[in-house]
């Protein structure tokens, strides 16, 4: 038994070491307006994503509960930057990991999971991943490791995380902080965090098309669901998952997947940072809040959570990036119909 526990205590002390502070880049917003706008970059992140936040802190509450051990084959359903830093630690512990992915997975995402040491196990319908997942855990003796299930658990929500970060960064409270929700972790980690401590900080979740996070947030229903996937790589969901503290949060802003295109596009051009669609998305929510700011008089910071470095939509942005052109001109933020 003292072998095996001090396996576990080891594996959890190399888990705890490979998640990075990562980086607070700064927006250019003209420094007449008095709002700052930064982005929190977590594409730094060992794995790329927000994600290896959520998989580091899953994998240490499944070793400290002796739901893995030495020799335990890890099981996740997605086919997301979850699944890529989920494998990154099982072979970290020298454990079999196999994420079930929906068939028609893309194949740079099948790749980037076997480049981090983990194995694909393709299934049909995609809404059946989950019930795979637990079938095949079972059916090896492996553990199902489910991050939906466990997200607004697992992450120290009162200390050292990714908004205890920001704020040391920054030297002081921001006005907002925005985030994407895929699980919710992230959004339920600051939310709590900033109440926890007593921060006047406000949390918005930028939510995609076709997510449920928006309708089940303004109509207080829990269990809301749209059947439809997300366009917008790593966050939004066809139901709320039991991760998303709606109560956690201040403000869900609904963000049309072309203005997530749009944002990226003028920040990657004018900026020179290219960041996955999620990181557009909520761009987009940060410059419709700095908008707000300035009509009301307020100064301040505004952080957006970078969540990845991945694909942005494929759709045409020019209209919102325009419009964030003339907004930085002329401070009117003129929404494309």
């Amino acid at each position: 038994m003292g072998s095996t526990r001090e396996w576990a205590a080891a594996g959890i002390a190399r888990i705890e070491r490979d998640v990075a502070a990562t980086p607070l880049r700064t927006v250019p917003t003209p420094p007449e307006w008095g709002v700052g706008l930064s982005l929190k970059d977590e594409s730094a992140q060992p794995t790329g994503s927000v994600k290896h936040r959520l998989l580091a802190a899953a994998y240490v509450h499944a070793l400290a509960a002796g739901q893995i051990t030495e020799g335990t084959t890890v099981v996740v359903a997605t086919a997301g930057p979850a699944a890529v830093a989920g494998a990154h630690f099982a072979r970290m512990l020298g454990l079999e990991f196999v994420a079930v992915v929906p068939r028609r997975t893309r194949e740079d995402r099948i790749g980037a999971v076997e480049a981090a040491g983990g194995r694909v196990h393709p299934h049909d319908p995609p809404a059946g991943i989950y019930d795979e997942a637990r079938r095949l855990a079972a059916s090896v003796g492996g553990f199902h490791l489910d991050h939906f299930a466990v997200a607004a658990q697992v992450i120290d929500w009162r200390g050292d995380n990714i908004a205890a970060e920001i704020l040391a960064d920054l030297g002081r409270p921001p006005r907002w902080i925005v985030t994407g929700a895929g699980t919710g972790a992230t959004s339920a980690t600051i939310g709590r965090f900033l109440r926890h401590h007593g921060h006047d900080t406000r949390l918005a979740v930028a939510d995609p098309e076709n997510s449920a996070y928006f309708p089940g947030w303004a109509s207080g229903a829990d269990d809301y669901a749209t059947g439809m996937p997300s366009r917008v790589e790593g966050i939004g969901r066809p139901r709320m998952e039991p991760g998303f503290l709606p109560s956690a949060v201040d403000l869900v802003l609904p963000v049309p997947d072309a203005a997530s295109a749009g944002a990226l596009a003028w920040l990657r051009e004018h900026v020179g940072i290219a960041a996955g669609g999620s990181t557009g998305t909520c761009l987009w929510a940060a410059w419709r809040l700095i908008a707000e700011m300035r009509a009301e008089g307020r100064r301040g910071e505004v952080v957006v959570i970078q969540g990845d470095a991945g694909r942005p939509p494929e759709l045409d942005g020019s209209a919102y990036a325009a419009a964030i052109e003339r907004f930085l001109a002329t401070g009117e933020l003129d929404v494309p119909a």
